[in-house]
This record gives C-alpha cells, sequence and structure tokens, in this order.
C-alpha cells in the first residue's frame, strides 16, 4: 500500500466565510424527533431506513446496498469525502421461547441491565409490536457482575427475559412472535427547558439528524469534490455496516467522518478530568477514542474551519468507537465529531438541540468547502 500523505488545509478567517442561513434549533428538533420514534435495533433497520428516505432532499439518489446501509453520492473527482452515522440502536433480539411463553434474549449492544428490568417491552414482529415487560434477574445468590448465562444442551443463553403475559409457548407464537425478532423498550422524543431534549436512541439518530439537515440545505453545484453521505447499519453490534462500505470503497476514500456521541461526563455527578464537553457549547471533534486517533494536522484544520464560519467547535477524547475507524486500515483518516451527550444507552439521554444544529452546520461547510 502506498504511503498516505496528509495535506494540512490553512484557511483565511474573514466575515464573507459565514455561511448564510445556519441551522435552527426548531429544524434540528424537527428532524430529530421522527427519526427518535422510529424503531431499528442492530440487524433491525427498516423503519429507521425508511424514515431516513422519507427525510432526503428531492435531488437525492439513494441506493441501498446489499447490508442495508443507505448511500448519497453528490459531487464528482478526487478527493473522496465520506460521512457516515449509524442508524440502529441498542437492542435486543429474540434468541428462544421458553415453554412458559416467557422470550429469552441476546443483546445488539452495550447495556447497563438495571435500566430496563421490570420496564415495558416491546417485540418488534412482521405483524406489528407485541407490548411485554422485561423480567427482574434472578435473585437468587450473590449478584452477578454481568448477566449471567445458562447452559442449555450446547448453547449459552443470557437471562434476558421478556414476558408477553401469555403462559405458553403456543399462545406467545400465536401472536406472531419468533426467534430471530427484535425487542425494545418503548421511546419517546421529549423536549425539555431551553433547548434540551430526552429519550433513547439519541446514539445514533443524532448524527443521521444531522446528516438529513445538511443535505437538506446543500446545494450539490456547490460540491468541488466527490462527497459520500452513509446512513450505516448495525454499528451497535460491530460496525459490520461501515465495514462492508469500507471494504467496497477500498483506498478510493481521502477522508472520512464519522458522526457520533461524544460520551460526555457532563453530569450534576461525573468527575470532570475526562471527556468533559459541556452540552449546548457545540459539537466535538473526537481527537482520541478507543477506536482510532484523528490526525493532529486534520483535527486543527477542522477547528480552523469551523472557526472560520462561527461554527462553535469543542476537541476532546471519549470512550467508545466510530464508524470510520472501519476505513483506517486502508490509510483513510478518521476525522469523526460529534455531540455531547448525557447518559448514555440508557432511556433517558440527554442532549443539547443547539450542538445538533452546529453539527449539521459543520458537516455542510466540510461538504462544500474542505
Amino acid at each position: 500500500m502506498k504511503p498516505r500523505v496528509l495535506a494540512v488545509l490553512v484557511l483565511t478567517v474573514c466575515p464573507s466565510t459565514r455561511l448564510p442561513a445556519q441551522t435552527t434549533v426548531q429544524a434540528a428538533r424537527e428532524a430529530l424527533a421522527p427519526l427518535v420514534e422510529a424503531y431499528g435495533p442492530s440487524g433491525h433497520e427498516g423503519p429507521v431506513r425508511e424514515q431516513v428516505l422519507r427525510m432526503l432532499p428531492s435531488w437525492a439518489n439513494p441506493q441501498t446496498d446489499t447490508a442495508g446501509n443507505v448511500w448519497v453520492r453528490v459531487g464528482q473527482g478526487a478527493p473522496l469525502v465520506v460521512f457516515v452515522a449509524h442508524m440502529d440502536e441498542i437492542g435486543f433480539e429474540v434468541a428462544a421461547i421458553r415453554t412458559d411463553g416467557q422470550l429469552v434474549l441476546r443483546t445488539l449492544g452495550g447495556f447497563m441491565p438495571s435500566l430496563f428490568e421490570a420496564e415495558p417491552a416491546l417485540v418488534h414482529t412482521s405483524q406489528g409490536p407485541v407490548r411485554a415487560v422485561f423480567t427482574l434477574r434472578d435473585s437468587v445468590g450473590p449478584a452477578p457482575r454481568r448477566a449471567p448465562a445458562v447452559m442449555q444442551g450446547n448453547r449459552a443463553e443470557l437471562l434476558y427475559r421478556v414476558d408477553p403475559g401469555t403462559g405458553s409457548q403456543a399462545a406467545t407464537e400465536s401472536l406472531g412472535i419468533r426467534v430471530g425478532d427484535g425487542v425494545t423498550m418503548p421511546k419517546q422524543f421529549v423536549s425539555l427547558a431551553s433547548s434540551r431534549a430526552t429519550g433513547r436512541s439519541f446514539d445514533d439518530r443524532v448524527g443521521c439528524a444531522a446528516l438529513v439537515l445538511a443535505l437538506r440545505r446543500l446545494d450539490p453545484s456547490h460540491v468541488r469534490h466527490a462527497v459520500l453521505f452513509v446512513f450505516s447499519v448495525r454499528e451497535e453490534s460491530g460496525l459490520l455496516g461501515a465495514r462492508a462500505v469500507a471494504n467496497a470503497l477500498g483506498t478510493e476514500a481521502t477522508r472520512v467522518h464519522a458522526l457520533d456521541t461524544f460520551v460526555s461526563s457532563d453530569a450534576p455527578l461525573e468527575i470532570k478530568m475526562f471527556a468533559d464537553a459541556p452540552l449546548g457549547h457545540g459539537p466535538v471533534a473526537r481527537a482520541v477514542d478507543n477506536s482510532s486517533v484523528a490526525p493532529p494536522a486534520l483535527v486543527d484544520s477542522l477547528v480552523a474551519l469551523a472557526q472560520a464560519h462561527h461554527i462553535p467547535l469543542q476537541v476532546g477524547t471519549t470512550n467508545g468507537g466510530n464508524d470510520g475507524s472501519t476505513f483506517t486500515k486502508y490509510g483513510v483518516p478518521d476525522v469523526a465529531y460529534g455531540w455531547p451527550l448525557r447518559y448514555s444507552h440508557s432511556p433517558a439521554e440527554v442532549i443539547d438541540l443547539k450542538d445538533l444544529a452546529a453539527m449539521a452546520d459543520l458537516t455542510l461547510v466540510i461538504a462544500e468547502r474542505w
């Protein structure tokens, strides 16, 4: 593989570079709410994909690949710049139906089990959602440090269970429930005071909303090179959708920007020594996370670009991975950015919609002017 040379972008800050019209908080709210309220656990993203396709501008020509990712290409010629945000959310999948009618689940993504125990559940069947309840873990003996497993034959099954209240396997199956169905907790987008909002699956519907908002404002005639917007699948279960895109593109891409959560310590009881990115102060360049390190020269260029267009941008390090890391084996630098999030992977994640609006603006100027 030929070594890559990173070109450092030098920007001159001048008033004329200000965006003609910035994304509003109301526009951010209207784009995010329907995406949040669409269900799509990892590997079951169909309803989210349909919602994304409905929200794209009329000039877009979206393509869906065999993995289920949505691609929108704009412009022609080198360099090819890729944006990627994932459509899936944490959830469960039915692994087995017990004789008492309860469902044994496998997890799709990272969980804090206590947040889902004794809570409402939805089983997403081919005939529509079926209401149920997440059961409590068995309380006999010492509390397990992680979800316990029991061997049944040669198969280990996690003791996450959902009870639809039927009492028998036959009655459960009569509801249309089958092994392989997705399972989630019910959710709703809720506006809080000022520009704050709460709900579940902001990770990564905020990233998807930012791509949609940027595409709606983007003028294809202003794009000076090829840009690819990807709405990916199965990030929570191993970055599988983005991996398929990276493998398809190989060394064709010059730079990738993953739009994903910046898990912030901006919460009342958290220590501020790591990942301290306050909500409402703008998106965050993920300089370092558990999956990749952004080249410092490109982080500096991103900061300069944001400053030139009067877009607030923070820089930080956090835990977790991002879809862009799947491109790095081809020598493609990953310059990820996200929004500060409180209470990640919980039923009550909290964001500031000002950060989403600024992230949409940043995506637009990267596409048109970097």
